[in-house]
């Protein structure tokens, strides 16, 4: 079994049409987040098929889920999305080195 690393894992739940507009969506609403029927009135999206998904981006550490009575209230993780971006852009205009200094490495 292959281990994903927490930026994979958070690359590959957001590589889904559904989850990325989700994961959107909660970010465009801020701290306060939104319940299961928000998103869903946001999105049209079933809510079965919502639970799965958003089950997805909190496994990926994305989102996050708070029960308030006797609703979830899902909100993006504002943490992960600075680090994923870092770790995007951590070697950005770094340079790449050249064919021959790969082989005089080998």
């Amino acid at each position: 079994m292959t281990t994903m690393t927490p930026e994979a894992r958070a690359l590959a739940a957001l590589g889904h049409d559904a989850r990325l507009s989700i994961f959107r969506l909660l970010i465009k609403a801020g701290d306060g987040g939104l319940n299961v029927g928000q998103i869903g009135g946001h999105l049209g999206i079933a809510p079965s098929t919502l639970a799965h998904h958003l089950g997805t981006l909190v496994d990926a550490g994305l989102v996050s889920q708070e029960k308030i009575g006797r609703e979830v209230v899902n909100r993006a993780e504002f943490t992960a999305i600075r680090r994923l971006s870092s770790f995007l852009v951590s070697e950005c205009c770094a340079g790449l080195p050249t064919l021959t200094q790969e082989a005089e490495t080998i």
